[in-house]
């Protein structure tokens, strides 16, 4: 069979118009698509109309991408799928699962990558979100992320840059007898009953130490974390290795006799770390990001009070 006379034109067309498109302005496509790669730090959020409280990332704190060619790999984006190929000519890309299949469709256009996925769900399955589009555009300050869920219409909006094109604070001066008051052995309650702690040894060479455990209402062990503070360049820097896990570091930006506070914007959560020794002696830590949201919170009081 041979093909419309129509059909054979139009391809015709189509891949002179591809050969006359100037090499320069195919390698400035490749170079804007190309700035996607890499792991996006949540800098900000820039919904129109939110409170503080509400103030989110519009998808996770943290994601990656990876420009190849004809199409950007995504990881961390909110699904559970790890190294999903989507393609920037529309392809579909399909992953199915027992209950569910995700259909990927992207493009990339005009200086912005977009790309929907869509949920198809066997019947005896609960109904949730039939569809996310994500929009990631390049503006002068960063990654700018659009999101809309459907069917709930709700859209958000978010900066998002590399870690290091993230300014750090200043860093506020003390040493580390300013933080005397947080020594100690400090035992809390989470909201679901189960018990924290934090043991802070006294300040002595620098440094002050601690190790945080929590447990079950079963008596069971089911996190801990390696804490420590210590004195660099005239401040202090905390140190967090939850699960023994790679360090993490927070620089002091305020202090008091009573209170101290740790951030960290490059980390993806948390990015602030507060403590704070009440009137009637406890010891209260807030974490959360730098503005915004709804915060973590835990109390404490010293261990035999």
């Amino acid at each position: 069979m041979y093909p419309h006379p129509w059909l054979t034109v139009a391809l015709a067309t189509v891949g002179t118009l591809s050969m006359l498109m100037p090499s320069h302005a195919r390698a400035r496509q490749s170079d804007e698509l190309r700035a996607l790669d890499g792991e996006w730090i949540f800098v900000e959020d820039r919904t129109e109309g939110r409170s503080l409280e509400q103030l989110t990332p519009p998808m996770a704190s943290k994601f990656s991408m990876r420009v190849e060619e004809g199409a950007v790999v995504l990881n961390g984006h909110g699904s559970g799928h790890r190294d999903v190929r989507v393609a920037i000519d529309k392809t579909v890309t399909e992953i199915k699962e027992p209950k569910t299949i995700s259909r990927y469709l992207g493009a990339w256009k005009d200086g912005v990558f977009d790309y929907e996925v869509a949920f198809e769900r066997l019947p005896e399955t609960s109904e949730g979100i039939r569809k996310i589009k994500r929009t990631f555009r390049m503006v002068k300050d960063g990654l700018l992320v659009r999101v809309l869920v459907e069917p709930s219409g709700n859209e958000s909006v978010g900066l998002y840059r590399h870690a290091e094109d993230i300014e750090m604070p200043a860093l506020a001066k003390a040493t580390i007898g300013d933080l005397s008051w947080m020594a100690g052995a400090w035992i809390g309650k989470r909201s679901t009953g189960s018990s924290i702690e934090e043991r802070w040894s006294p300040p002595l060479g620098g440094a002050m130490l601690a190790t945080s455990r929590s447990v079950n209402t079963s008596g069971k062990m089911f996190a801990f974390e390696y804490l420590r503070i210590v004195e660099r360049d005239g401040g202090l820097v905390y140190v967090a290795q939850p699960g023994g896990k790679l360090p993490t570091e927070f620089v002091l930006t305020e202090v008091s006799p009573s209170r101290a506070v740790f951030e960290n914007p490059r980390h993806d959560y948390p990015k602030r770390i507060v403590y704070e020794l009440s009137t009637e002696g406890e010891l209260k830590a807030t974490i959360g990001f730098t503005k915004g949201g709804t915060p973590m919170r835990y109390e404490f009081k010293r261990e035999g009070d």
